[in-house]
């Protein structure tokens, strides 16, 4: 079984860098593909030095966001090569070859369409979580409240009493694919810049009867690079989430007008109040 990995860089030469010189002699992938996002810091020249017949370097013509950079390589993998199982990785993860082995494994199961490792991030361990409903997002939006909502998506930690647990949602940060199921739902949802690809993508299998798992015997590290916080600044970050959010439930959920604009009343009651933290928080520095 044939495997590709598909890589998004924008801004984050070394770390891309770093990733590229850890995978490229794993035995269980196959093919590489890097895709720079329309970095502005020369990422994409200076990554052409590991371009090989294993490591293939592509560049979108703007960046338009985690789907689309996503989908560009995985289209030209797809194209390019007939492969069983698509990797989506961010370039700050540890993964090793033996897990990439394990992952495979799994998804030889007719059940399982996409596989997900357990997540160490900041000192915890991320599994999957549930799709969220209107009342999930409308909460998020609410100062305390969004507490509720967040605890409410999560799984109890006995749920995870067995090598492989199904779930409705994973990270994007790093999961496994068949290649045949990511391309009945289409791969990604363009239509959002950042955030909430997860949710969608979860939806979309969910929806065509494709299931997700995750293997709670195999881990991997997120270093959380800070190419996003580099370039998009907290509040600017949170528009961008809420944005993605609202196409999310118009879209998906199939809220009403009136559901839509208590979610948006909701959301400009605390980017005010995010304006006001921010504010007090420059000034205090």
């Amino acid at each position: 079984m044939k495997t590709g990995i598909v890589v998004l860089n924008y801004n984050d030469y070394n770390t891309t860098k770093e990733f590229i010189n850890i995978i490229k002699d794993f035995k269980e992938i196959n093919y590489i593909v890097i895709v720079d996002n329309n970095s502005s810091d020369k990422s994409y020249e200076k990554l052409q030095k590991y371009s090989s017949n294993k490591v293939k370097i592509i560049k979108t013509d703007e960046n338009k966001g985690y789907a689309y950079g996503n989908n560009y390589g995985i289209k030209y993998l797809v194209d390019n090569y007939k492969v069983d199982n698509i990797i989506i990785s961010n370039p700050d993860i540890i993964v090793k070859d033996k897990d990439i082995k394990e992952l495979k494994n799994d998804l030889k199961n007719k059940d399982v369409a996409l596989i997900a490792p357990v997540i160490k991030e900041r000192g915890y361990e991320k599994r999957g979580w549930k799709l969220p409903n209107y009342l999930n997002d409308l909460l998020s939006n609410l100062n305390y409240f969004h507490k509720f909502a967040e605890k409410n998506l999560k799984y109890k930690n006995e749920y995870y009493n067995s090598k492989l647990t199904k779930v409705e949602a994973v990270s994007g940060c790093f999961f496994m694919i068949k290649a045949d199921a990511f391309k009945k739902v289409d791969y990604f949802d363009t239509n959002t810049f950042l955030y909430y690809e997860e949710n969608i993508l979860g939806k979309k299998l969910k929806n065509n009867n494709l299931d997700s798992y995750i293997d709670n015997e195999v881990y991997v590290i997120h270093n959380l690079s800070v190419s996003v916080d580099k370039s998009i600044n907290r509040i600017k970050k949170y528009k961008i989430l809420k944005n993605s959010q609202k196409y999310y439930e118009k879209v998906y959920n199939n809220i009403n007008i009136f559901q839509m604009i208590l979610l948006r009343l909701v959301y400009y009651i605390s980017l005010i109040i995010s304006y006001i933290v921010f504010f007090f928080e420059n000034l205090w520095r």
